[in-house]
């Protein structure tokens, strides 16, 4: 009986299969001896390089492979000397097939050795991954554009982003050019792209140290065509470009034709920016020297980067237009300037409208007195801008009722509680709906009679007072911000603030806030004592550190100023009848000294005797009356009561009841103040000439 070779028989088979390895499998099987020279390589080895399989035996690795960057040799002879096998370890290889081109293979490395343990020479499988590669490569990038553009929202940012992702990775120089006016927030032109349409270089990034540009970013121009540019811009197509001295469109742009002649550009891929059939711009992509040429893979994933990148632009250009809208808005709802006030100079820092729910006002209020608000509405666009000029109205509205600052602040509170309400009504689908409405909102009342400024705020905006000293303090303590749910009350502090003293009011708690911290430039008003108050603002300006976003706060300064002492009177009254003609005659004295004509000073006399007549009957000592020359002359009555008078019409057979009435017909305006310890009656009438006294500071 036969025996059967089971050990033959395998061996054969290894002996086979290693045989039809070498000579039909599609993978690269390499043979190298202990000193790397090559031994065998089955067929498919060739495809690595045109050359016949018996020409490599016997050569070195060097001088076989054209590998791209890595020293072949020492992998190998690591493997030698270790034996710890390489596994799929990429490398980059130069093939010469109809076109140089560079490859990448997946390579695995064992050493070989006999049964004694005798090292025979090392083992290579290569297999060409280069597609795979490719697509990885380009999913990364296309991974990398949709993370790194589009962070900001500016047309101009958006283009560097682009440009920085796409070198030295995907092309060795990137040039971004947009439609001048998409960055201006305009809607982007459709093609074909009217003549002369500008466009605006808004990125140029290169691998090279010094590289020569034909243009440089910022620059606005008109294309020169026909050129690969204005045929994408044409027909919203890629274009894609072998680059070679004789290439006929660069006379069309010398100075472009040169600089790609010294950059050594070979190859060109040009992807414009479209979206919608709307032309933003272009995407220009070069590779030089010793890059391989772009292909029509290249190409298509341009396509997908260009996409990404012109909605990008689009989002920008959206708020940039809306902003600007905002902002023009804003301006108009906003006053130009403060008012200008006697007793209390006041400028402020410009407002870019960045923000548009930041406002600022100050208002003249009777008896000499100003009132200072600043505000901050949460939200951007035109809704913040809305929500801001109807808050400004109401404050405006509500600040000639006399009421206290913290008062003020209360009613104005519930004003935001029912814009809040109004948003909470919208449709679902108006994002307005869900974004909640909170307002900062600092309100101060400067007397210069008295030298104190009664202040309160709602959230962060607390103001600063500068003292003559130098010293600097928070002038009110935060309360809740405007429309939240917090129903705490707002509290009012009365500040002295002597002449000389200065205001900070800024709609951003950040600027206040450093401003307590570093307050060099208003550690020294007395510098500003005679200088333009603007130029304290300047300095506010060069004082705040990069990025503190002082143009996106309004911010006002205001300075307190003396009130000459001639141009006011009080005196004290008794509660009783003949208290009426001492307050005329004294009233006729004051006002003949004041030079006021006498058909202003008669109506005076008849104001007075009404207020002094209706203190004494329905008010409670003690009793005082003042009178103060400003731009208009206003009469106060004041007294111990709580009872707040009323506007009558008497009938004609009443005896009384015509008091205020007779006072409402001869003054501009009337009104009634109060404070914790008394309730002050006050008229104002206006002189004769209009004009501010002559004698002020």
């Amino acid at each position: 009986m036969a025996h059967s070779d089971p050990d033959g028989r395998v061996d054969a088979a290894a002996a086979s299969m290693l045989e039809a390895l070498f000579t039909q499998s599609p993978i690269g099987l390499h043979l190298f001896d202990t000193d790397l020279r090559v031994l065998r390589v089955n067929t498919a080895t060739p495809f690595m390089r045109n050359v016949p399989v018996d020409d490599w035996r016997g050569r070195r690795v060097r001088d076989v492979y054209r590998l791209v960057e890595e020293d072949a040799e020492a992998l190998l002879r690591e493997v030698l000397d270790t034996g710890i096998p390489v596994v799929q370890h990429l490398v980059g290889v130069h093939v010469e097939e109809d076109e140089p081109q560079e490859r990448t293979f997946e390579v695995n490395a064992l050493r070989l050795e006999d049964p004694h343990g005798k090292v025979l020479g090392v083992g290579v499988s290569a297999v060409d991954v280069t597609q795979r590669e490719r697509a990885h490569a380009h999913t990364r990038m296309l991974d990398a554009v949709r993370g790194n553009v589009g962070r900001t929202l500016d047309p101009a940012a958006i283009g560097e982003e682009l440009a920085a992702t796409l070198v030295p990775t995907f092309a060795d120089i990137a040039i971004v050019e947009v439609v001048d006016s998409v960055i201006r927030g305009d809607d982007a032109p459709l093609t074909p792209l009217p003549t002369g349409t500008l466009l605006m270089r808004t990125a140029f990034r290169s691998a090279h140290p010094r590289p020569p540009q034909a243009h440089s970013v910022g620059d606005v121009r008109r294309l020169a065509g026909p050129t690969p540019f204005t045929q994408a811009l044409s027909d919203l197509r890629p274009r894609l470009e072998r680059l070679h001295p004789a290439t006929p469109w660069l006379a069309a742009d010398p100075a472009l034709a040169e600089a790609i002649r010294s950059s050594r550009a070979h190859s060109l891929l040009v992807v414009p920016l479209t979206l919608r059939d709307a032309a933003l711009g272009t995407v220009s992509l070069y590779r030089t020297e010793h890059s391989p040429a772009f292909d029509e893979d290249d190409r298509a994933l341009a396509v997908e980067l260009a996409s990404h990148t012109a909605l990008c632009i689009e989002n920008a250009r959206r708020f940039t237009h809306e902003h600007t809208i905002a902002a023009t808005v804003q301006r108009r709802l906003l006053p130009r300037r403060p008012e200008a006030h006697a007793w209390l100079e006041t400028a402020y820092l410009s407002l870019t409208g960045a923000d548009p729910g930041a406002w600022y006002d100050t208002t003249a209020l009777a008896s000499a007195r100003t009132a200072i608000v600043v505000g901050k509405v949460s939200g951007r666009g035109l809704n913040a801008a809305a929500t801001m000029a109807q808050l400004r109205t109401a404050v405006r509205s509500m600040s000639a009722f006399e009421l206290a600052p913290d008062e003020l602040l209360a009613r104005l509170h519930d004003t935001a509680g029912r814009l809040a309400a109004e948003r909470a009504h919208l449709p679902s689908g108006d994002p307005l709906r869900h974004e909640k409405l909170r307002v900062d909102c600092a309100y101060a009342v400067h007397d210069p009679l008295t030298g104190v400024c009664t202040m309160a705020a709602a959230g962060h905006l607390t103001p600063l007072i500068v003292h003559p000293d130098g010293t600097v303090s928070a002038a009110a303590p935060a309360g809740p911000r405007l429309g939240s749910s917090n129903g705490a009350p707002f509290a009012a502090v009365e500040t002295d603030t002597p002449p000389g003293s200065v205001l900070v009011f800024t709609s951003d708690p950040l600027l206040t806030s450093y401003l307590a911290e570093n307050p060099g430039p208003l550690a020294a008003p007395s510098d500003y004592a005679d200088r333009p108050l603007q130029d304290l603002c300047d300095a506010l300006v060069y004082a705040f550190p990069a990025g503190m976003g002082v143009h996106d706060a309004a911010v006002i300064v205001a300075r307190a100023r003396p009130f000459p002492s001639d141009r006011f009177a009080a005196w004290p009254l008794d509660p009783d009848p003949a208290a009426v003609a001492d307050a005329r005659r004294r009233t006729r004295g004051q006002l003949a000294a004041w030079n006021v004509d006498d058909e202003t000073a008669y109506d005076t006399q008849l104001i007075v005797s009404e207020l002094v007549t209706n203190a004494v009957r329905y008010g409670s000592p003690p009793l005082e009356l003042r009178l103060i020359h400003d731009r208009t002359l206003t009469c106060e009555m004041r007294d111990a009561g709580s009872a707040a008078p009323h506007l009558r019409h008497a009938a004609t057979v009443d005896e009384g009841g015509r008091g205020l009435f007779i006072t409402a017909q001869l003054a501009q305006a009337w009104g009634t103040r109060f404070t914790p310890s008394a309730k002050t009656i006050w008229a104002e009438q206006t002189l004769a000439d209009a004009t501010e006294p002559d004698d002020r500071p």
